[in-house]
């Protein structure tokens, strides 16, 4: 950030601060001078070191604000609306108070601001009867000492307002507008459509891409109206300001960081303005810049201010506030900073503080700060104690020998996330950690329906532009590395092992996009306007060739019994024995990576965590794997939850129990979970557990049928049951089970 010297000294009273003094303070304060030039004109230009979350320093005034808030006798002094610098003794003819239009704002031009997320405000003001000319020499001059040329008055004036208080502003010419029959304009700010094209003020043109903001023509061409400019980066050469304008149209607005950033990084045009927008500029600073554009305008232009100012937005949010505990400063600095003079930094740097009494039950006063709209960077106690720390001088901080560390256990979260890991080595899952970034045609079919891909711009990674949207994508790269490095089936390298296939995990941050009514065209088109959605995620990845020289459908049956045995074992690891598992087949999967013949929802203790099923041929096919494979994603948050294991402690039984054992010929389709449910449903006396112990495919179960086998397991705590008592509690079972699933029993 280049900054004058003497247009710094401007805003400081007295403004007498020397480049020496200007560096040793703002050094001090987190700033420090790259470079000092002394220019032919006798001024100084600084290089000043900024951090990417202070875009209020990129400015004068914000750098002005700085050196007054580090104490001394220098306060800030804010510049006047209306005020020029009398560097050289020129003195402007027109008198802005008596230069006002007879015509209101509103009667010459209306916005209509379709992307309020993304434009947060656009005001706009009209001056007419400018007479645009070759700047003062004090303006030019100004420019000049931060490195600017001079174009004209009007157009220097919005860059010295943007040097001056770090708010980018446009200019366009009003009389280029589309006219409606009643003569007047309208700017319209909107989503670009794809294959639109601006021809920029530097001359190069763009085909846009339909995810970029725009200010817009109103008028009628090709249903839509002309691009003007691409919001928050540069104007197009169609509305701009040239020596024939006489109507000012001027623009002063804020925009999304994100999207200013994404577009200036894909046209590779970093400007001024796009560099403060991408470190956001609050829309409650706008208006005192625009009057302060307005009125120079009209000043060095001869120009009339038309009465108003359009704005087109929602209302700012209140400020936020922000709790200060006086023991926290202490515990941070190591020092004990008076209340009154923490009161003293703080609202040095414009950050209103009010004291309040002591809740309940404590003795610490607290410090209510408000958090003023140029520091967007204050978020937390942290921060403002920060503030403190810069503003007492971080050299004066007391430094010691030793660091007092206290030791802490690990977090719950982290020991479920172990506790996991260690689970799945022991049943033979190797863990892997792999890249994020992953080709677009290998991520959609892993996309959940209702999202779009999230992708960095192709000229940055041209091969793998996308944020996968599951860790299976990068998993499956990694089977088809170990299968091409001769990892046979059995899971060894060149010889037998002990069978069962490779088995693979990763936890990991997984993403996407969830589409808004701004986006256009193909959801899947991954065009950046959604809401980002990142999760943390458990994925699974096994071979189905076990057992070995069963057909086909079985290994693939047997992979998927295997991981749902993982994930019961997985989730009762870190809930305890009472945590339910529920794996409900589905036909439609809400995933297109997976068979639809093999995919399943899961639920743990009714709460849905996740899915797991077959992966479909044709993403096998694109990975070239040569078995088939299972797959389940789990999200971490949902297991983590469980943690701790609730251990349930019994007195071992008095009294011994009866073991039956029950085969029910169902119909194919019918789940043990079904069965299960039937069973808990009907609450049988003296019914302690059952479980699953096989199924059976044959002639005995007949075509289109199998036989399940589960065990039935009955007792009395107060005496020895006899068989005769536990039969008529089988019988129930049988009837529930003919009537609910149409079952037989196997003889």
């Amino acid at each position: 950030m280049h900054i004058s010297l003497r247009w710094l000294n401007e805003y400081l009273e007295p403004g007498d601060v020397t480049a020496a003094e200007a560096e040793r303070i703002l050094t001090f304060a987190g700033f420090p001078i790259e470079s000092t030039t002394i220019l032919p004109s006798g001024d100084t230009m600084l290089d000043v070191e900024v951090t990417s979350n202070r875009g209020d320093v990129l400015s004068h005034i914000g750098v002005a604000r700085e050196i007054a808030a580090a104490g001394g006798s220098r306060a800030l002094k804010l510049p006047q609306p209306g005020k020029v610098f009398n560097w050289f003794g020129e003195q402007a003819a027109t008198d802005p108070a008596a230069a006002a239009g007879s015509m209101d704002v509103g009667q010459a031009l209306a916005i209509d601001n379709r992307v309020p997320d993304e434009c947060p405000l656009f005001t706009a003001r009209v001056i007419t009867g400018a007479a645009v000319a070759p700047s003062p020499k004090w303006l030019a001059a100004a420019l000049q000492g931060v490195g600017q040329r001079s174009i004209n008055n009007v157009v220097d004036i919005t860059n010295f307002v943007s040097f001056e208080y770090g708010q980018p502003s446009h200019v366009f010419d009003l009389d280029m507008l589309t006219a409606a029959p009643d003569g007047k304009r309208r700017l319209v700010v909107r989503i670009a459509t794809k294959g639109e094209k601006l021809v920029m003020l530097d001359g190069k043109t763009l085909e846009l891409r339909g995810d970029e903001v725009v200010v817009a023509d109103g008028g009628e061409h090709d249903g839509e109206g002309r691009v003007l400019s691409l919001a928050g980066v540069m104007g197009g050469q169609d509305s701009g300001v040239t020596d024939r304008t006489t109507s000012v149209l001027l623009e002063a607005a804020t925009w999304e960081p994100t999207a200013v950033r994404r577009a200036a990084r894909r046209y590779m045009l970093r400007t001024d303005a796009s560099y403060r927008f991408e470190r956001i500029v609050d829309p409650r600073t706008i208006d005192a810049a625009g009057k302060r554009l307005a009125t120079l305008i009209c000043k060095l232009t001869g120009g009339k201010l038309l009465p108003g100012v359009i704005h087109a937005g929602p209302e700012p949010k209140p400020a936020p506030v922000v709790k200060l505990r006086p023991s926290r400063i202490a515990h941070m600095l190591g020092i004990a900073v008076p209340m009154p003079v923490v009161q003293q930094m703080l609202e040095a740097h414009e950050i209103t503080t009010k004291p309040e009494p002591a809740a309940p039950g404590t003795a610490e006063m607290v410090l209510s700060c408000t958090i003023p709209a140029h520091r967007p960077d204050l978020e937390r106690e942290i921060d403002l104690i920060e503030e403190i720390a810069r503003t007492h001088g971080l050299d004066k901080l007391p430094e010691h020998e030793m660091v007092a560390v206290r030791t802490a256990p690990p977090q719950p979260s982290e020991k479920a996330v172990q506790m996991i890991g260690h689970v799945l080595t022991g049943l033979g899952f190797y863990e892997t950690v792999t890249f994020t970034f992953v080709p677009p045609k290998q991520a959609k079919p892993f996309l959940p329906r209702g999202l779009s891909i999230m992708q960095v711009c192709d000229d940055r990674r041209k091969q793998d532009p996308v944020l996968r949207p599951s860790a299976l994508v990068s998993m499956l790269g990694c089977r088809k590395t170990n299968q091409d490095r001769g990892v046979l089936p059995d899971g060894s390298v060149g010889g037998a092992g002990a069978g069962g296939g490779l088995r693979l995990f990763e936890l990991s941050a997984v993403f996407a996009e969830q589409p808004n009514q701004y986006q256009r065209g193909d959801p899947l088109a991954g065009d950046g306007r959604g809401k980002q959605v990142e999760t943390f995620n458990l994925a699974l990845l096994a071979d189905c060739c076990f057992p070995a020289g069963a057909k086909a459908i079985e290994q693939k049956q047997h992979a998927i019994r295997m991981l749902r045995g993982a994930i019961e074992t997985i989730a009762r690891a870190v809930g305890g024995e009472a945590t339910r598992v529920e794996v409900t087949p589905q036909t439609d999967a809400p995933i297109g990576a997976y068979d639809p013949s093999g995919f399943a929802e899961v639920k743990v203790n009714g709460t849905r965590v996740g899915c797991m099923g077959l992966i479909s041929a044709p993403v096998q096919s694109e990975h070239g794997l040569e078995l088939p494979v299972v797959a389940a994603e789990l999200q971490i948050a949902a297991l983590v939850a469980l943690y701790p294991p609730r251990a349930v402690v019994t007195a071992l039984p008095a009294f011994p129990s009866i073991d039956r054992d029950l085969s029910l010929i169902v119909r194919e389709e019918t789940a043990w979970a079904k069965i299960d449910a039937m069973v808990n449903a009907l609450r049988v006396p003296l019914l302690e557990s059952w479980s699953f112990v096989g199924a059976y495919r044959g002639q005995q179960a007949g075509p289109g049928k199998k036989s399940i086998t589960f065990r039935m397991r009955f007792r009395d705590p107060a005496r020895t049951l006899t068989h005769e008592e536990v039969s008529p509690q089988v019988e129930t079972i049988v009837a529930a089970a003919g009537k609910e699933l149409g079952a037989e029993v196997r003889r």
